[in-house]
Formats: C-alpha cells, sequence, structure tokens
C-alpha cells in the first residue's frame, strides 16, 4: 500500500497511528530468487509485489552532496567470480559477483593531510552540484504525495571510505585535524546546496549513512562523536530543520545502543535498521527513547530460516500493542537471507498483517496463520 507524504511524516513523527507501517526495508541477497523460484515463487513474489507491502516514494531532491567531478569508473579486471574496477578517486573496488552488491575498496587514496588536499576539490561546493530541473520535477512530485530526500555522506563512513576504518581509528588521535577538515568540507557543500535547493522547495527527510558498528558495538565512542561528528550532524541538520526537513535518519548496521544517546543529541530523531543478530532490541529501544527516536526495521531476518513458531513470537513481541502507537516502521532487519524458506516468508507476511489488523493476502485463508503451527 502506498502511503503518501504526509501521512508517512505524520506517522513516523508519532502524530499518527490510524494504521501501522508494515515494509521490507530492503529486499532480498543474491541468490535467493533462484530458491524461491525452485519452491514456487511466482514472479510478482521474486519482485515482492505480490505481498502489497506499505511504501512511501522518495524522489532527489536534486543536489549532489558527495563526491563530484571525478572521471568515470574503469573495468580494472573482470572474472566469472568478480569484478574489479579503478573509481573516481584512484581506489581499485572489487565486487564479489555471486554474494554482492557494493564492492569494497583494496586500497584507499588518504593516508596523511597532503593526500587530502589533492583531492579536496571533489568535495567542495560547485554551482554544477545542484540539477534544477530536478528540483523542479521533485517539487513537483512533491505535490503528488512523493518524500523528498537528500542524502549526505556519513560523518564516519566519508573518512572511512577515504582511508579505510583502521587508519580513520588511529586518525581520530593522530590526525585530528584531517578529519575535522573532511567533514568541515562536506558540512560547507552541504550546507550550500541546503540553501539553493530551499528556495524552490522543502526536503522532508535528510539521510545518512554510516555502518559504524559490529556485533560488539560502535567503532567509535561518544567522545569521538561528541568532538568530530556533533558538529558536523548539527551543522547539516540544522540549516535543513530551519527550511521545513522533518526527518533527520542514520542507516547503520550493528550494536549501535552504546552511542544513541549522543547520537539524539547530534539531531537524529531515526534510526534504522536495529539488528537483532547485532544485540538491538527494537523493543527495549523504543521503550527508553519513546518519541524521540522512530525505528525502522527490528525484525529478526533470520527467523525465516527456523519455523513458524519462530515467527509467531517474534512478531507478537516486536508487534505489540505499545510497539502501535505511531513512529515505528516495521520490517526484516536488513535483506532477505539466503536460505529463506518461502512459506515461512509468506508465513511472516500474513502473521504480521494479521497482527497489525490487516486482511490477510489470501482472504479465503483469513485466519489461519496461528492455526498452522
Amino acid at each position: 500500500m502506498r502511503w503518501n507524504r504526509k501521512e508517512y511524516l505524520e506517522y513516523v513523527t508519532f502524530k499518527s497511528n490510524k494504521k501501522r507501517m508494515f515494509v521490507e526495508l530492503m529486499g532480498p541477497l543474491i541468490g535467493l530468487e533462484d530458491e524461491w523460484r525452485s519452491q514456487g515463487a511466482t514472479e510478482d513474489e521474486i519482485n515482492l509485489t505480490a505481498f502489497d507491502w506499505d511504501y512511501v516514494v522518495y524522489t532527489n531532491c536534486g543536489a549532489s552532496f558527495d563526491v563530484f567531478g571525478t572521471q568515470e569508473e574503469k573495468i580494472f579486471e573482470e572474472t566469472k567470480e568478480y569484478i574489479i574496477t579503478i573509481d573516481g578517486l584512484g581506489r581499485k573496488m572489487k565486487l564479489m559477483k555471486a554474494s554482492a552488491t557494493i564492492p569494497l575498496p583494496m586500497n584507499y587514496p588518504v593516508k596523511v593531510m597532503d593526500d587530502w588536499l589533492k583531492i579536496k576539490h571533489y568535495y567542495q561546493f560547485n554551482e554544477e552540484r545542484i540539477n534544477y530541473n530536478q528540483i523542479e520535477l521533485a517539487k513537483k512530485q512533491q505535490k503528488e504525495g512523493f518524500m523528498v530526500r537528500a542524502q549526505i555522506p556519513g560523518g564516519f563512513d566519508l573518512p572511512r571510505q577515504l582511508m579505510g576504518e583502521e587508519e580513520l581509528c588511529y586518525a581520530y588521535f593522530e590526525q585530528p585535524e584531517l578529519i575535522k577538515d573532511i567533514l568541515d568540507t562536506a558540512a560547507d557543500t552541504a550546507i550550500k546546496c541546503c540553501e539553493r535547493v530551499s528556495k524552490h522547495l522543502t526536503v522532508d527527510h535528510l539521510a545518512i549513512h554510516e555502518d559504524m558498528a559490529g556485533k560488539s558495538g560502535s567503532l567509535i565512542g561518544p567522545i569521538h562523536i561528541e568532538e568530530f561528528l556533533k558538529p558536523y550532524y548539527l551543522n547539516i541538520w540544522e540549516a535543513f530543520k530551519e527550511n521545513g526537513c522533518t526527518v533527520f535518519t542514520q542507516d547503520s548496521d550493528g550494536n549501535m545502543n552504546s552511542v544513541i544517546d549522543s547520537l539524539l543529541e547530534c539531531g537524529l530523531n531515526q534510526m534504522y535498521p536495529m539488528e537483532p543478530a547485532a544485540g538491538m532490541d527494537i523493543v527495549k529501544v523504543h521503550q527508553k527513547y519513546g518519541q524521540k527516536l522512530s525505528l525502522k526495521g527490528g525484525i529478526d531476518k533470520f527467523i525465516l530460516r527456523d519455523s513458524k513458531l519462530a515467527v509467531l513470537r517474534e512478531l507478537e513481541y516486536k508487534m505489540q500493542t505499545s510497539m502501535q502507537q505511531g513512529g515505528i516502521v516495521f520490517g526484516l532487519d536488513h535483506r532477505i537471507p539466503n536460505g529463506s524458506s518461502l512459506e515461512l516468508y509468506r508465513y511472516y507476511v500474513n502473521t504480521g498483517r494479521e497482527i497489525l489488523g490487516r486482511e490477510p493476502l489470501n482472504k479465503k485463508n483469513k485466519g489461519w496463520m496461528r492455526q498452522a503451527i
């Protein structure tokens, strides 16, 4: 079911809970489509349209906030198993065809300040970053119910992309001026983009990607967030918020429990995907932060390899009454994993719909969900 802009914004800001949002956040991992076809999936099930997921349509605000003006990516090597490309920053990027959708860097362009200064211009503002045709299109689409989104580089992820995780973590202590200059440059660009875009339309959703944690916790702590990320986040968020932006959301896998308080001080009001395998319990996070923080995801994807009883228990816990008061976008905590049963996925969808007061997809089987265990 498609939600319009107003419905979504009222829901995630806890102003309305007339209906609950149940989504598929990220779709299947590579290879799952073939597994499901062998289990009898229809093509509508493969492309997920058969499951009538809730969704809101996004459109780009018309500004480019990340690296800009580099040369086109070139193929360096390709085999049946992988492809290696050279990106605009000179990094070798390796993509494993059978298992990945995102290539990983094999080397990084920045070790010291002089390295950064050679590529800094790719992150500085220039007027070519603004696409006025897209702005006009977004303005029209917004009136049709689309959400207008701005995607900015992560305060952790941007220097990580330039330096790698290990070098970055050392640099917080050994080269703090380098990290601050990278983030100050990116913030200046984002604010100038915001100034130009906001003359024409309101950006609804400011999004930032970090992936800054593993199972044992965040790769940086509250002290680093206070010194490095907070100025970056707040300077950008305040510019967008002053121009009417409503949602500031962060995407980060892993266990973020130890830094949520610090990130709320950075202006965030939505986080996802809340991975249970990494120690994230969306119910407990909601109990702690309430309407300060909208949450997306949180349902353990690995129940789709387990049993109907496991699915039922997970959904009854995650979709309990206290979680249905608005602000929670229910969905799996990441991509649908390989090995997931099509039968269990169908059961997961219908059980979730029943708990949330929806009609099952097969109305003739209404009420079968609990009885089938």
